[in-house]
């Protein structure tokens, strides 16, 4: 588990940190940049955040296709109905944050953590997961159909009506998930690491997918 700054005063960064006034603007660069409070919305595509924080923040129906996260904190937020379409994330951590109707399809997350957050209703087909952890975290309604996961762990999740229908996985860890709830897909579940009871579980949705009829 990798080690992730709690308090913005824990950031590497957090001495040259410089407040953000106005709104987001299209292909702007933000450069070790504190944004504090306030709903952001409106076209900002292609704008990219280097060693930026977030604290307390409202992404609401903001249009971020094709923006690029590095090295991004972000705490207490609220994103709804954001396009994260073709993003890009990488070093970047999410505490605490909530996620509904976020389009997020065909992004790119690699050396990224969510703890505590809550995702509902968002889009992740298409996209590429390299190292990234979600810890304690709900997933509901998430849909990672067609997606590459690779190293991705969920150690204390939740997962309601998770799809991986079309998936590509490999050493995807999902023994520490609480629950597994995944109405379909279970053939993308290939190249993924269960533990004997979430086997168990899964083994009437494993025989339906692939038509077998179990009768004693």
């Amino acid at each position: 588990m990798p080690v992730v700054p709690e308090q913005l005063a824990d950031l590497p960064y957090a001495a040259l940190l410089r407040p953000h006034t106005g709104p987001l603007r299209r292909d702007a660069r933000y450069d070790t940049v504190h944004f504090d409070g306030g709903e952001y919305t409106g076209q900002a595509g292609g704008a990219g955040f280097l060693e930026c924080a977030f604290t307390g923040v409202e992404l609401s129906g903001a249009a971020l296709r094709t923006s690029r996260w590095n090295e991004v904190w972000l705490q207490g937020g609220r994103l709804v109905g954001t396009e994260l379409v073709d993003s890009e994330w990488q070093d970047a951590v999410l505490l605490g944050s909530v996620l509904a109707g976020v389009s997020w399809y065909g992004a790119q997350l690699r050396r990224t953590v969510l703890r505590g957050c809550k995702l509902e209703s968002v889009n992740l087909r298409g996209a590429v997961l390299r190292d990234v952890v979600f810890e304690d975290c709900l997933l509901r309604d998430v849909d990672f159909g067609g997606a590459k996961l690779t190293e991705v762990t969920v150690p204390g999740c939740t997962l309601e009506g998770v799809r991986f229908g079309g998936a590509r996985m490999e050493k995807v860890d999902l023994r520490g998930a609480v629950r597994l709830g995944l109405p379909d897909g279970h053939q993308g579940l290939s190249g993924a690491i269960l533990n004997t009871g979430q086997l168990f579980e899964l083994a009437p949705q494993f025989a339906h997918a692939l038509g077998i009829t179990v009768k004693d």
